[in-house]
């Protein structure tokens, strides 16, 4: 039996334009086409907003990268979205695209709560953030199972969970298109085993599962520590898009045929995925808004009111190599304990969490002290508490 994925697109193509023959064409499409645009600019306008302040009061560099990555969220699915719009017949490819910068803004979000913690502790000492914390039970659906909180082997379990969700989305994006390309995607047809889409959305699934989870985890072990810095509103902010995307796209997807009709130039599916679009774009100026309001800039500004130069921190917030040393560092912990391999010296839980030889001298650290969140020579000496930034 040969199975075949139906086309997504029609074979007839709307040739008209906004303008032609001396008279403007304001169809229904176009004037979706121009609010999505409008709305996908006052995002980045927002969201411009946001990132500026923060760049130019960067007075604590291994908290505010990662508030950057986030702040573009909205930004990232508002300009995308209006492509998917606008280029309704490669949907699938904007779609893939826009689902990975979630990964990045869970990972920053991780981190973010990492930094929160340590902060607390005396000296940034991240063994004293967490030392009175006993053994306790997971959350649910695993509280059969106990855990210790101090163990070098739980914050790397932790950061592993999250991160590694920024290997896999990713690849199944990248399987997807390529699957698309090849016409055995078949995202917009009902699931079967003879296409791709219904395996890519289990291992994606499964992955976004275990990081909502470890997420979970340390905000539920160090909730205590992270009072003052609102990060249930921080992460609604993260996790509302995700939501309301996933939700109205399953919403429109069953409209379709129902109440989402085919047409000449557009199939149901194509304007199911069109308003889900659009809907995105006009989200995504009130998801600015709140981003605003939760990743707030006042408690960064100095007394002094100085301001730092935008570019330094620009260039920290798409310099991804503090996931891939907090990648790596997991991945050697775990082989070194597997059965049968010959570790070296032992990490303590200092190295684990991340923040290990923040109170020593940096001539007397070790290269494994010294690989830290934010490896950059000039993190220490822009903390707010220690110095002043480097003057625009």
């Amino acid at each position: 039996m040969n199975h075949t994925c139906p086309s997504d697109n029609t074979a007839d193509v709307d040739q008209s334009s906004f303008w032609s023959s001396g008279n403007l064409n304001w169809d229904q499409h176009r004037i979706g086409w121009a609010i999505a645009g409008g709305c996908a600019v006052l995002t980045v306008i927002i969201s411009m907003i946001s990132v500026l302040r923060h760049c130019r009061h960067y007075t604590k560099p291994n908290e505010q990268r990662q508030i950057l990555r986030i702040l573009y969220m909205p930004p990232v699915y508002a300009v995308i979205s209006f492509f998917s719009y606008r280029y309704f017949r490669s949907y699938t490819y904007y779609s893939l695209i826009e689902v990975s910068y979630e990964a990045v803004t869970l990972s920053a979000f991780l981190l973010l709560l990492i930094e929160f913690v340590a902060a607390t502790a005396t000296d940034g000492d991240a063994t004293k953030a967490i030392e009175r914390k006993d053994k306790r039970p997971l959350p649910i659906p695993f509280c059969c199972w106990r855990y210790r909180p101090t163990k070098p082997y739980f914050m790397y379990t932790v950061k592993w969970s999250v991160l590694q969700y920024v290997i896999i989305r990713p690849a199944v994006s990248i399987a997807g298109i390529i699957c698309q390309i090849y016409n055995v995607l078949c995202e917009s047809g009902p699931y079967s085993i003879y296409f791709a889409n219904v395996y890519l959305e289990v291992v994606d699934f499964v992955s976004i599962s275990v990081a909502l989870y470890g997420l979970l985890l340390f905000y539920g072990l160090t909730k205590e520590e992270l009072v003052g810095r609102r990060p249930l509103a921080k992460f609604l902010c993260i996790k509302l898009i995700v939501v309301f995307t996933f939700y109205q796209s399953f919403i429109f997807s069953a409209l379709e045929g129902r109440v989402i009709q085919a047409t000449e130039y557009w199939t149901a599916g194509n304007i199911a995925d069109g308003l889900n679009a659009l809907a995105i774009c006009v989200e995504m100026v009130f998801f600015s808004l709140l981003m605003m309001w939760a990743y707030t800039v006042d408690e960064y500004k100095m007394v002094a009111n100085k301001k730092t130069g935008i570019w330094r921190p620009l260039w920290d917030s798409i310099n991804y190599w503090d996931f891939f040393t907090e990648i790596w560092d997991s991945f050697k912990f775990f082989f070194h304990r597997s059965p049968g391999s010959s570790s070296g010296k032992k990490a303590d839980f200092a190295q684990a969490f991340g923040v290990g030889g923040r109170s020593v001298e940096d001539g007397d650290r070790s290269t494994e002290e010294s690989m830290r969140l934010a490896p950059y020579p000039y993190s220490n000496t822009h903390n707010a508490d220690s110095a002043s930034p480097v003057l625009s």
